[in-house]
């Protein structure tokens, strides 16, 4: 060095650290690079913690070294520029996760709306149903299904009896009630209620060829008049005033209830009516026809005429508007009862009878209306011997059990007096 230069040449210096980095071994290598950690499932659950540039820690989370000189491992800026990864003192920041959209604003208080059950609702309900009737199906096979599905069947079965006997009785009972409540106090023999009192009654005889005749209760045949030649019931004269003062009726009356007993008698056997059951109806309606102070003639027929009152709907009454132009009721308004039977128009138009020969059919003549009364009581086939279609004759002819009643209790009272 003689001007002042140093012109020694010297060998480049190897670098610090080698170029594939510091051994291991000497604990100057970089730490090794952090595991990946699997994402949850639900990131947007986990709370978000924004990185801050001032945190000495790394990626794993261990502190740096603090004794450790910065520049330790830094390579020489005479060999080129350092590389990112063999700086040891680099972070390594993770890659940022993926998190869920924020939900819209909702108004404070409001909530989430859910359907309950909505799984169920998404079966189809063929599916459902198909399930259940397997279901039902191994049920039935174990010993708890074979002990319990019959009595579960015969429970419906009881259920769907009363149901239908619920729907069923109401409307047989408001077409055609039956008088339960005198039914306990009928003949045990299932007769008609005078019938079975041993009630003396005409009964009928192989007619002679003069006419038709009738047997009278002190025996012998009596001639009943033919058509034109005066009142039949006259011939039961001789009876009615002995039977009469016994049940204490008009004999003009009981005359009436004979002689309707006994045409019935002829002309439908199979009915098997009794004077008695005619007589009571005769009693409980107009007392015989004396009520509203009439009186019955020699001939049968009641003056003043015996009308009802009026079918207006009013004090438990039906509502019958005018049927016959106030012909036989002088009513053209409503409808009205009429005659010793208290007959309704149309019925009279129905089963009127001329039992007294004079040519007419008169509701307030009680030998035609008792006539009527028996055919009447007689439809449909009945047998009046038998307790149950005596009944519905009488509920027929009133549609009220209470007069039921009073009907079969007259009946009865008349059948024993007549016998004393």
């Amino acid at each position: 060095m003689v001007d002042g230069k140093d012109t020694t040449t010297l060998r480049p210096l190897r670098p610090a650290a080698p170029s594939d980095g510091p051994p291991a071994e000497s604990g100057a290598a970089p730490e090794a690079p952090a595991m990946s950690v699997p994402r949850p499932r639900r990131p947007w659950l986990r709370p978000q913690t924004p990185p801050t540039d001032d945190a000495p820690r790394r990626s794993t989370g261990q502190p740096a070294r603090q004794d450790e000189p910065q520049d330790r491992h830094k390579p020489d800026d005479r060999h080129g520029p350092a590389r990112a990864d063999d700086d040891p003192a680099a972070t390594r920041v993770d890659p940022p996760t993926r998190t869920r959209p924020a939900a819209p604003d909702k108004p404070a208080g409001a909530r989430r709306r859910r359907i309950p059950f909505a799984h169920a609702v998404r079966t189809p309900p063929g599916r459902v149903a198909a399930g259940a009737a397997r279901a039902a199906r191994d049920w039935s096979r174990r010993p708890s299904g074979r002990l319990t599905l019959p009595g579960v069947f015969l429970l419906f079965l009881v259920a769907a009896t009363a149901a239908a006997g619920g729907l069923l009785v109401p409307a047989a009972l408001s077409s055609r009630p039956v008088a339960v409540d005198a039914s306990a106090s009928a003949p045990a023999t299932a007769v008609d209620p005078a019938l079975g009192a041993g009630a003396a009654v005409p009964t009928p005889t192989v007619p002679p060829p003069g006419g038709p005749s009738v047997a009278a209760p002190t025996g012998g045949a009596v001639l009943v008049p033919t058509s034109g030649t005066g009142r039949p019931a006259d011939a039961l004269a001789a009876w009615a005033a002995q039977v009469g003062p016994k049940v204490g009726i008009d004999p003009v009356a009981v005359q009436a209830y004979g002689y309707a007993e006994l045409v019935l008698a002829q002309t439908n056997r199979s009915c098997g009516l009794s004077w008695t059951t005619l007589a009571a109806i005769g009693h409980v309606e107009s007392a015989h026809g004396q009520a509203n102070g009439a009186r019955l003639g020699p001939d049968g027929r009641a003056a003043p005429e015996i009308i009802g009152l009026p079918l207006d709907g009013q004090d438990g009454r039906m509502l019958i508007r005018d049927t016959d132009g106030g012909q036989l009721d002088r009513d053209t308004t409503y409808d009205r009862a009429i005659g010793p039977m208290q007959f309704i128009p149309t019925t009279w138009q129905e089963v009127g009878a001329d039992a007294d020969n004079d040519g007419r059919k008169d509701p307030h003549d009680i030998d035609d209306a008792a006539l009527a009364a028996a055919s009447y009581l007689c439809k449909n086939g009945r047998n009046l011997t038998i307790a149950g279609d005596w009944w519905n004759a009488i509920l027929s002819y009133n549609d009220v059990r209470r007069y039921a009643q009073d009907v079969f209790d007259k009946a009865n009272q008349y059948g024993q007096a007549s016998r004393t």
